[in-house]
């Protein structure tokens, strides 16, 4: 199970380093006894291993980045279409004006729940004889009320992004 092993981490540091067709791969012990692999072989203990029928590859080239002083921020294609500041004004009022819409229908709904879940105990209908069938209703109405506050909190949320 060793030998699969420690072929496999030779040939893991062979490609890893992949410099040339004649890079060499040493085996150094050191004190404890524990091997490394190195590209290198200039400390004490090391051992070059020959790898028969292991090909490197080299790295493909890549010119380097050229690195500027101050990083420009990112900006848009010039042909990215641009609007004026009072279309965006404009767009950013329907915007809040729609959200705030929202913001009412939403609490007008949890208010119209509230009311009906009459604090945990709804009034029983005709047709919920079965006691379970009741409980579900109770269920759904709390469900209801978590989603309709969930959405009241995100709405406004929205709006204070906005201001």
């Amino acid at each position: 199970m060793k030998a699969p092993i420690t072929a496999l981490l030779i040939l893991a540091a062979g490609v890893a380093q992949a410099q040339s067709a004649q890079s060499e791969v040493y085996v150094c012990v050191n004190e404890n006894g524990t091997r490394e692999y190195k590209n290198t072989g200039m400390t004490k203990g090391c051992k070059r291993v020959d790898l028969p029928g292991v090909a490197m590859i080299a790295a493909p080239y890549r010119k380097p980045v050229a690195q500027t002083a101050a990083v420009k921020p990112a900006s848009s294609p010039g042909d990215f279409p641009r609007i004026d500041s009072g279309t965006q004004k404009v767009r950013d009022n329907d915007r809040m004006q729609i959200l705030s819409d929202e913001l009412k229908a939403e609490e007008k709904k949890l208010a119209a729940l509230r009311q009906e879940f009459n604090n945990g105990e709804p009034e029983r209908r005709g047709d919920e004889r079965n006691y379970a069938k009741y409980q579900d209703r109770v269920a759904s109405m709390k469900e209801g009320i978590a989603r309709s506050e969930k959405n009241v909190e995100a709405l406004k949320r929205e709006i204070a992004n906005l201001k």
